[in-house]
């Protein structure tokens, strides 16, 4: 597995002690379901404090008049270790202060070191769509578009069920901006 950032590991331990989904605690934040299952693997941030404390009532309402930051000071830390404050940990969430950021606010560290090929029978099958179908996906990007690239940064993305007959389907939708590359007239000085 990843190698997640304190607070990530918190949000985790959280959202299994609150039973919610992260389609749940997505439609309670109004925000895109990948969106808040990539904050929680430390490949997102918050971009502004409601929407962090936001996070921890959601995480907090349904475990039961538990507070998971309590749940994980006591069982989870080492005694040596100082504990998690809801401070710290809505901070953490907006890249501050936290491992994650790796001391500069607001960065993400979305790069948790994943072998590759991955060894996880999900994330292989991704990887591998991109064996197979990626020189097609980028021949017909360029008859489409020209030459250029698909946005990551200005992207967005989600993944559905869709019922069949012969098995239910994951369908997976990635919608990037188009960014062409400059021309060699950008390029003289």
């Amino acid at each position: 597995m990843m190698n997640l950032p304190e607070h990530n590991k918190v949000l985790l331990l959280a959202k299994s002690l609150s039973g919610l989904t992260f389609e749940e605690i997505s439609k309670k934040l109004d925000k895109p379901e990948v969106w808040t299952a990539a904050l929680f693997y430390g490949q997102a941030i918050c971009q502004d404090k409601e929407t962090a404390e936001n996070l921890f009532k959601v995480l907090n309402s349904n475990n039961n008049n538990n507070d998971f930051l309590e749940e994980y000071n006591n069982n989870y830390i080492l005694n040596n270790l100082p504990k998690l404050t809801k401070e710290k940990f809505i901070n953490s969430l907006q890249g501050i202060g936290s491992e994650g950021s790796l001391g500069v606010k607001g960065m993400v560290d979305r790069d948790k070191g994943m072998e590759m090929p991955p060894k996880d029978p999900v994330l292989y099958r991704l990887y591998e769509v991109l064996l197979v179908y990626g020189y097609s996906y980028k021949a017909i990007i360029a008859e489409k578009f020209g030459d250029g690239i698909m946005s990551a940064i200005d992207f967005r993305t989600s993944v559905e069920r869709k019922k069949d007959p012969k098995g239910d389907r994951v369908v997976i939708t990635m919608d990037g901006k188009f960014l062409s590359y400059s021309s060699t007239e950008a390029w003289k000085g």
